[in-house]
């Protein structure tokens, strides 16, 4: 479940909330008690980065596509044509 961050519009205070992304937004401060909570919109608290499953699990045994790899994106518009 994502953590979602909201800010009140009365009392300037900030909140996390732990969430199912059907439940519906929260409106109640817990701080100041009035209905005036709103979601922020922010960054997400991971980053993705590396190798990664595609890299190791997924791809054909000669082929290479690392990140910053630039040599295998410009042939591999070249090497497709027989399917």
């Amino acid at each position: 479940m994502p953590i979602y961050e909201y800010a009140c519009s009365a009392c300037e205070a900030t909140h996390e909330a732990l969430q199912k992304i059907s439940d519906e937004p929260l409106t109640l401060c817990p701080k100041c008690g009035k209905e005036t909570l709103k979601k922020k919109v922010s960054a997400a608290g991971f980053r993705l980065k590396g190798g990664g499953w595609y890299e190791t699990d997924f791809k054909k045994s000669g082929q290479k596509n690392l990140a910053g790899d630039t040599s295998s994106s410009a042939s591999s518009g070249s090497s497709s044509g027989g399917d």
